[in-house]
């Protein structure tokens, strides 16, 4: 693997996305093409172009119309969502993209499909074994008012009549009710449906990752999916429980408005990333919208957003490089470096989609995986990161041990040739300083 630095492949959009490339830089002006300068002591070849450049650029708009139907507005955030601000999603993501194409699988309570906001961005999904014969499009969280409905929202609201906008609102979401005895046949239920990432603002008690679980994400990252976890909220735990402890799985913590961590949030050696999870709103089974909520579940939907715009721009990239630049592209926060309650840092989607980021930058969610995709070989690192840096160091190749033996060789010899030329040359000077 080599060390250079990879800037994403922007995708050519002609109507409702980024402008298309000129071959020849900026674009030349049709009102005022090159030379008409020139024109100025000429009145009538001067009306003569005006007439022939408004003409053109009639022709250029209509061209444009028939190709290009008009653009549906985007829709416009709540004030509560603060996060669209903090993120500049509306000014710099949303012109990028804006999520289409891409299955969010969201492992939780279900979502309320009925809903204004949601109706046309859920699909048939499993009721699981809570709901042997729902399809997960009604929630059936009666405790906290629906739970699943507020993640999906978070992700993938349109702004109708409760004016919730999710941060990926061209993305669908794929409703699981969360199985009763663990979340693998969730998962895999996910990937088999055509998931390419897997919300789970869920968790259950589990020093270690579950065999099971253990095996489901495994089958996930064979088929390329991005799985994000909530680290949880509770501070007195000393690591996260499943998924979120899970090699191959994001885990993500909360913080603020501030970039401050949330107290409550969990911590672990396991914890990457964090999003905003702090007077986070959104809306519930019952359609309002409810404000000032915090918890990791939400910093985990917000984060499952911005992979899905990620896999949205960049259909072609794999999910550990889509995951390899959130990380490397996090801003510090907390104490410096990584740290277990924010791991690499605060998430930010614009440059997570636009930085140039190295090929061996690190990328610790997947250490410790059983299987890769394409079945590659198996990852043996460490599955902590290194806590006394913001960077662990690449793992080595075969051919970076053969190259480190060679130095290694040519080191001791030079060594060796060193300390013979220096006794040499000491002996020498020892004569003539002080003769026999």
């Amino acid at each position: 693997m080599n060390d250079q630095e990879t800037s994403p492949s922007p995708r050519t959009m002609t109507c409702g996305g980024t402008k298309r490339p000129s071959p020849h830089g900026s674009s030349a002006s049709l009102i005022d093409p090159p030379g008409t300068h020139n024109m100025a002591t000429n009145p009538h070849a001067r009306r003569a172009r005006g007439a022939r450049g408004i003409a053109a650029s009639a022709l250029a708009l209509a061209l444009l119309t028939l190709d290009c139907p008009p653009a549906q507005a985007a829709p416009k955030p709540r004030p509560e969502e603060w996060w669209f601000d903090a993120w500049q999603i509306t000014e710099k993501v949303w012109p990028l993209t804006q999520g289409n194409g891409v299955t969010v699988g969201l492992i939780d309570t279900g979502v309320e499909a009925r809903l204004p906001g949601l109706r046309s961005v859920v699909l048939p999904g499993t009721g699981g074994d809570n709901v042997p014969n729902g399809d997960g499009r009604v929630d059936s969280d009666t405790k906290d008012g629906g739970h699943g409905t507020g993640m999906a929202a978070l992700i993938a609201a349109q702004g109708s009549s409760d004016r919730m906008v999710g941060i990926a609102p061209k993305s669908r979401i794929l409703p699981i009710i969360d199985s009763t005895v663990g979340f693998a046949r969730d998962i895999r239920y996910a990937v088999d449906h055509g998931a390419k990432v897997i919300n789970l603002s869920v968790g259950m008690p589990a020093e270690s990752c579950p065999d099971a679980i253990r095996s489901a994400v495994d089958y996930a990252i064979q088929h390329d999916v991005v799985l994000v976890a909530a680290a949880g909220n509770e501070p007195e735990d000393i690591t996260t429980g499943a998924p979120a402890n899970c090699p191959g799985v994001l885990a993500v913590g909360a913080l603020d408005a501030h970039l401050s961590p949330w107290q409550k949030s969990t911590p672990g050696p396991n914890v990457m990333l964090a999003a905003p999870g702090v007077s986070v709103g959104s809306i519930g089974r019952a359609g309002a919208f409810t404000p000032g909520v915090n918890g990791t579940s939400s910093a985990t939907a917000l984060t499952s957003g911005v992979v899905a715009l990620m896999r949205s721009r960049f259909p072609a990239m794999s999910g550990r490089e889509i995951v390899q630049r959130m990380l490397a592209t996090a801003r510090d926060v907390g104490p410096k470096g990584w740290d277990n309650k924010t791991g690499y840092g605060a998430l930010i989607p614009y440059k997570a989609l636009t930085a140039n980021v190295s090929r061996t930058a690190p990328n610790p969610v997947y250490n410790s995986t059983m299987t890769t995709p394409g079945n590659e070989s198996e990852m043996n690192a460490s599955n902590s990161p290194n806590t006394s840096a913001h960077h662990v160091p690449p793992k080595s190749t075969s051919h970076d041990i053969y190259n480190m033996n060679i130095r290694l060789i040519l080191g001791v010899a030079a060594i060796a040739f060193t300390t013979l030329l220096g006794g040499l040359i000491f002996n020498f000077a020892r004569k003539r300083r002080f003769p026999n």
